[in-house]
């Protein structure tokens, strides 16, 4: 049966100024689309796979105009629903060198925000459906949208797919009068797949590395095996967590790289060393896109998997915009150890 990936989350409109302008030079803003899990969405159809995504829009122009994005891209947006008054808003400014990038959201009474509960029909979105993924993102837009997203992943679980969720946390989000820490665990509860770094783990649920300093700079292999391991025991459904590496350099150089602990043994990816950035926003998406493929395509080589995810996502920071728009033998390329950027003849 061919693999049906479905995503759920909030797309909204991102306006950025060109180049490294700041917010008070630039004399126009640039308008893409973007948003966690449309971007993990986009990713996946790029690489040939059936993927759809599921949200609310306001039925006007830019409602539409941000469906109509998705359908460039070859993503199903047959289950969005049309509802509210607005589309979401993020504002960017790209950093360069030692200043870093800003992000300003407007995102306030969004239409997703105002879902309900049975507003979709979550055993027809899912059906045949091999994977479910949502971030934390979508909790923390509202309690509604929090709830809509329970719906899904109990759903999800009733039909024996495969949960992925990106921890995500955003602290800037978190406005409704509940934690991260209160809402999210349930949410988690019912995860196959996990991904999250340390301030994500600690922030959100509450697990920091037991007997690890990790004030210094440099983080050993044995703190990310006990986050894990400590995620694993608080939530039995988990299967593998997965976390990115990123090193900040500064804003136009990062290292990249990432590892994922299947219960047992910590498998680690080469690191990348990404030195002239162009767009880092949607690189942790990009990196999720690449492991759902990886884990799809290669079963049984978490390695193999990781490391399609870890090159995915190092090309993403070559590109504008918060898709990734690379093909698998461009991925496949780099994997192999191919870094030239030769011109293809």
């Amino acid at each position: 049966m061919a693999q049906k990936i479905v995503t759920f989350g909030e797309i909204m409109m991102r306006l950025a100024t060109p180049g490294y302008y700041r917010f008070h030079q630039s004399p126009h803003l640039e308008m893409t689309f973007g948003g966690g899990e449309a971007n993990v969405a986009v990713s996946l159809a790029n690489f040939g796979l059936n993927t759809a995504f599921v949200s609310r829009l306001p039925n006007n122009d830019l409602g539409k105009s941000a469906e109509m994005d998705l359908k460039k891209y070859g993503v199903d947006t047959s289950h969005i629903i049309y509802g509210g008054k607005r589309l979401g808003i993020y504002f960017l400014e790209s950093g360069a060198v030692s200043r870093a990038s800003k992000v300003i959201y407007d995102r306030a009474h969004s239409s997703i925000s105002e879902i309900e509960k049975g507003m979709i029909n979550w055993k027809d979105v899912l059906e045949n459906a091999t994977w479910f993924h949502w971030t934390g993102i979508t909790p923390a837009i509202s309690e509604n949208a929090a709830t809509v997203c329970l719906e899904a992943i109990e759903t999800a679980r009733q039909l024996d797919i495969t949960v992925s969720c990106d921890l995500n946390f955003r602290k800037n989000l978190w406005k409704y009068g509940k934690k991260a820490s209160e809402v999210m665990p349930e949410l988690v509860a019912g995860c196959d797949i996990i991904l999250g770094n340390e301030e994500d783990a600690a922030m959100v649920l509450g697990i920091h590395p037991e007997g690890v300093d990790v004030t210094s700079g440099h983080v050993e292999a044995e703190a990310y095996i006990s986050v894990s391991e400590q995620i694993m025991k608080q939530f039995p459904q988990c299967k593998k967590v997965i976390t990115t590496l990123r090193g900040s350099v500064s804003a136009s150089h990062n290292s990249w790289s990432g590892v994922l602990w299947d219960g047992q043994k910590l498998f680690e990816a080469p690191t990348y060393q990404i030195t002239h950035i162009v767009d880092r926003v949607g690189g942790g998406d990009s990196f999720m896109g690449g492991l759902i493929y990886g884990l799809l395509q290669y079963p049984g080589d978490d390695q193999k998997a990781l490391n399609f995810a870890v090159a995915a996502s190092c090309l993403k920071h070559t590109l504008h915009g918060d898709y990734n728009q690379v093909n698998i033998e461009e991925v496949e390329k780099l994997m192999a150890g191919d870094a030239s950027g030769r011109v293809s003849r």
